[in-house]
């Protein structure tokens, strides 16, 4: 079988694997397409994702679908299309014993965060643990399905951020999880979601999405105190000290974009002064299960898809990814056929 590895900073190749073989407790699946994520970005062109360094070729990936190959319980018949909820979680934790995704020693797939790494999905089969898998409704097209591990991200950050009824909340970032953060506030019940970012191009992605309002950073003002709730997906320093500026006093600020794992300046005064809760958001729970119900209900999600190229095409794939202008999710197809 065919796979993408990251061999180190700017270093990228297919490919032919061993066939992975499932093992007791275990499910082989037939991927067929993988999301690139700003993780995989940061892997490929960096050679790091903060401070997990790639040591090894890591396979990237873990926004997939595709469909069952070999379930050897017999519980999952071939060809059922799935998406897989990517974490292993690790070992419980005093104060923490209902939040396994913050559980240390767990593992992600396609992560240089464990020694060997954790190989991800951007190959033609993949071997997972059998209750990592969805199956997924009849009418849920695969494609739409790699959006499912984004989705739940962003409806992690959106149940920290608390109860959104009729909320006023602000997106800050408009690449893919801000896209997805905007779906999942209006999942949410927010009375009103308005958008910002630097460029025109994701700002119009946003409106076709349903935003009722965007603000162009550089050009438009954001209104002072004026939302309930801010969803910060850039992590870029100046946004977050914007975020604090935007939310009104005693209200919520999400930091769901990454940051680095450096001193960055912020300015804190005004969440300070106007008493605002700074909540980190980090992966997700089971909010994969309600992503994929949300996508076979909202079938304009897949709009966030913006393009789908070939498995010989990854490193073009990734290029494209981080040309937030040209793109929204990029996606790697490893079969010629995706449904």
């Amino acid at each position: 079988m065919r796979a993408v590895y990251i061999d180190a900073k700017e270093s990228m190749a297919v490919r032919e694997a061993p066939m992975p073989e499932p093992g007791e407790g275990e499910v082989r699946l037939r991927v067929d397409v993988v999301g690139v994520c700003g993780s995989d970005l940061h892997y490929f062109f960096e050679g790091a994702n903060g401070e997990y360094v790639v040591r090894e070729p890591l396979t990237p990936g873990h926004e997939l679908a595709g469909r069952v190959d070999l379930d050897p319980s017999g519980a999952l018949e071939a060809g059922t299309p799935v998406t897989v909820h990517p974490a292993r979680f690790g070992t419980p934790e005093r104060g923490i014993e209902d939040e396994p995704h913050l559980w240390p020693g767990g593992s992600y797939l396609g992560s240089a965060s464990t020694w060997p790494h954790t190989q991800g999905a951007m190959s033609e089969y993949l071997v997972v643990r059998a209750d990592m898998v969805r199956p997924l409704p009849a009418s849920l097209p695969v494609r739409r399905a790699v959006l499912a591990e984004p989705l739940a991200v962003a409806l992690h950050a959106a149940n920290r951020a608390g109860d959104l009824s009729g909320a006023r909340v602000l997106v800050s970032g408009a690449g893919p999880i801000g896209l997805l953060a905007l779906v999942a506030a209006q999942a949410r019940g927010a009375s009103h979601v308005t958008v910002s970012d630097v460029l025109p191009e994701p700002l119009e992605r946003a409106t076709a999405l349903g935003a009722d309002a965007v603000v162009r950073i550089g050009e438009d003002e954001l209104p002072p105190s004026a939302f309930d709730v801010v969803l910060e997906c850039s992590g870029v320093a100046v946004a977050i000290g914007a975020a604090g500026a935007a939310v009104r006093r005693r209200g919520v600020v999400v930091q769901v974009g990454m940051v680095p794992d450096a001193p960055r300046p912020v300015n804190l005064a005004p969440f300070i002064s106007k008493e605002v809760d700074l909540r980190g958001t980090f992966r997700f729970r089971e909010e994969i299960d309600e992503a994929v119900v949300l996508l076979d209900r909202r079938p304009e999600i897949e709009q966030v898809v913006t393009h789908v190229l070939p498995v010989d095409r990854a490193e073009e794939a990734f290029a494209l990814a981080r040309d937030s202008r040209s793109s929204g999710k990029v996606v790697v197809a490893m079969t010629g056929d995706v449904a």
